[in-house]
C-alpha cells in the first residue's frame, strides 16, 4: 500500500508540474526531479524515526531544498541536514531550522494565513511570475525560494511579504534567471 501511495503522490505532483511548467523558469524534467526529491526526502524522514520531524517543513525548487520549522536539538537539526543533503536530486540545502519548542497552534495558524495572503498577492501581481516562487512561513518569518526575472521582480515579491501583518522578517533564497549556479545545474544533467 505504501508503494501505491508513493506512486499516486508522484503522479499527482508530476501532473501539477505539467500544468504549470509552461509558465515557470523550471524545465519539465527539473520539476519532476524536484517532486521526486520532495517525496523521497519525506519518505526518508517518515522511515528515520530518530527525531521528531513533525514541525519541519521542506520546500524544493531546482534541486535546492529549504528546511524550515523547529527541531528540539542541534543534533536533530544536523541529522536532518545530512538526510536532506544525501537525498537523490538534492544539490543544495538551506537549513533555516530553529532549535526550540514546537510551533504553538496560534502561531501555526498565523503562519498559514501569511502564506495564503502572500501567495494571493503574488498571483494578483502582473509583474511577478508566481509559479517561480515557493513560500514557507515559520514563526512569522517568510522564506522565499525560487527564481526571479531580475532585481525589480524580487523587490516586488519581498515588498509584498513585508507588507503583510504578522511578518517579522523576510529571508530570500531566490536566484536570478541568469545566475551561473542555475546554468551549471542545467548543463550538468
Amino acid at each position: 500500500m505504501r508503494l501505491s501511495l508513493f506512486k499516486g503522490l508522484l503522479l499527482a505532483a508530476a501532473a501539477s508540474v505539467m500544468i504549470t511548467g509552461c509558465t515557470t523558469n523550471r524545465t519539465f524534467g527539473g520539476g519532476v526531479d524536484d517532486v521526486t526529491a520532495d517525496i523521497n526526502l519525506r519518505a526518508r524522514l517518515f522511515d528515520d524515526g530518530l527525531y521528531d520531524y513533525s514541525d519541519v517543513d521542506l520546500t524544493v525548487y531546482e534541486g535546492r531544498v529549504l528546511l524550515t520549522g523547529t527541531m528540539r536539538t542541534r543534533e536533530g537539526k544536523r541529522h536532518l541536514q545530512d538526510l536532506a543533503a544525501s537525498s537523490a536530486n538534492v544539490e543544495e540545502v538551506m537549513n533555516e531550522i530553529i532549535i526550540g519548542p514546537k510551533t504553538p497552534f496560534n502561531q501555526g495558524t498565523s503562519d498559514a494565513l501569511i502564506d495564503e495572503k502572500l501567495g494571493f498577492a503574488l498571483l494578483a501581481d502582473n509583474g511577478v511570475y508566481r509559479a517561480n516562487y515557493q513560500i514557507a512561513v515559520s514563526g512569522g518569518i517568510v522564506y522565499i525560494l525560487g527564481v526571479a526575472q531580475g532585481p525589480a521582480e524580487l523587490t516586488r515579491v519581498t515588498d509584498h511579504a513585508r507588507n503583510i501583518r504578522g511578518v517579522k522578517k523576510v529571508v530570500s533564497h531566490v536566484l536570478y534567471v541568469g545566475d551561473p549556479r542555475r546554468q551549471t545545474r542545467a548543463t550538468s544533467r
